[in-house]
């Protein structure tokens, strides 16, 4: 199908700007990558770089309809929008004070600025001096998960699902931000209750790692990277046991103390004889 009939279909018929930049970046993933590996199909792939050229142009896009043309599920979409957003390597920028207009939270905008540069700070600091040079705070997610999560401390409501599709990741990334971003910004989002330590923060590992499974703890220094991860049910479980077992040989070593202490005297069983004595037969003379 035509770039330009897919554009009509989506109603971007007049953005002739959106159309020429939809058709330079389908051009450009046909050199770099081939997109059918990632399992995007040329309409899905012609209905993504229309996205992408109609958010970083600014222009208002129908998320649902491309869906609808592409024929995916939505999250099959999202994950292929992601892939090939990120194998072309177009950043996208949010800026906060647009999103309060659209949104409505005007009064949030020095929050959310304040917020996230408590959280790069906060986060930078939980890493090795090596790596701190080559995080990347650019991604638009960081700024939709503080704006976000400020919103949320004023009571304000905010379209989540609108919120993502600006931002153009997957509702898994954020909220694995959003996770990272309230343990570490709790004095200020007031939402986690206790004070973490950056280190323990396990969304904290995945969030700038390309490869965070090949990264030694001597480089990373997290304090989660000795073993896989468990489950809050699994950590219970064990700790459970590991308290049962502690008392099981507490108790054993208890009776083992009292049965030293306490001699064992051998006990008589008193024999008892149930036979009865037959009485004697007389015998019978005859007469």
């Amino acid at each position: 199908m035509d770039l330009s009939e897919i554009a009509k279909k989506l109603g971007l018929s007049e953005s002739k700007l959106v159309i020429r930049k939809a058709a330079e970046l389908r051009r450009l993933c046909d050199v770099q990558f081939d997109s059918s590996i990632m399992g995007v199909g040329e309409v899905c792939k012609a209905v993504i770089c229309l996205e992408i050229a109609a958010t970083k142009l600014g222009v208002l896009f129908d998320r649902s309809n491309a869906i609808r043309l592409s024929g995916m599920s939505e999250k099959a979409y999202i994950r292929s929008y992601n892939s090939l957003h990120n194998g072309l390597g177009v950043k996208m920028k949010l800026d906060v004070r647009e999103l309060a207009i659209q949104f409505g939270c005007v009064r949030i905008i020095s929050m959310v600025r304040n917020s996230l540069n408590l959280y790069k700070d906060r986060f930078l600091s939980s890493l090795p001096a090596s790596r701190r040079a080559s995080t990347d705070f650019t991604r638009p997610v960081f700024t939709a998960v503080a704006f976000y999560l400020c919103a949320k401390k004023h009571k304000l409501r905010v379209d989540k699902v609108k919120l993502i599709e600006l931002c153009g990741t997957s509702e898994s990334e954020f909220s694995s931000v959003s996770t990272s971003m309230k343990d570490l910004c709790h004095d200020i989002l007031g939402i986690a209750k206790e004070k973490k330590d950056p280190r323990e923060v396990k969304g904290n590992r995945d969030l700038l790692d390309v490869l965070p499974e090949k990264r030694k703890p001597e480089d990373g220094g997290y304090l989660s990277d000795d073993g896989p991860e468990l489950s809050s049910y699994k950590k219970r479980k064990l700790s459970e046991k590991h308290d049962y077992e502690k008392w099981k040989s507490s108790v054993l070593s208890s009776n083992k103390e009292n049965q030293a202490e306490v001699p064992c005297k051998r006990t008589k069983q008193t024999r008892l004889n149930f036979l009865k004595e037959v009485p004697e037969t007389h015998k019978l003379e005859a007469m």
